[in-house]
């Protein structure tokens, strides 16, 4: 589970993107896990092997959020093959622009 605690609210027109970047401590192996939002709603709720090149969707129903709190519950094995001593940062992107990255995170696994 992933819990996002943004500033403000969703916004309420346009794309709207939250998520995770795990990778090894050398990111030559990373995966991204997303939940994207159009026009205040969420639409999509996945995970990207970046050195495979797979995507896979989850049920949007893992998915809550009120106006300022996005919980994602992706399954474990998203993040599988990162190994020990593996990163995960936040980020988000407004309208297919970044708006923060590198945000550190509390892991509790």
């Amino acid at each position: 589970m992933a819990t996002f605690d943004i500033d403000g609210t969703i916004p309420g027109s346009g794309a709207y993107v939250v998520g995770l970047v795990g990778a090894t401590p050398d990111y030559s192996s990373q995966r991204r896990l997303c939940i994207e939002f159009m026009n205040g709603e969420a639409i999509a709720f996945y995970s990207f092997n970046r050195e495979q090149g797979v995507e896979e969707n989850y049920d949007l129903s893992g998915v809550t959020h009120s106006d300022s709190t996005i919980t994602g519950h992706f399954p474990k094995a998203a993040i599988n093959g990162l190994g020990q001593g593996h990163v995960i940062s936040a980020f988000s992107e407004a309208d297919g622009r970044e708006f923060q990255h590198g945000v550190p995170v509390e892991e509790a696994l």
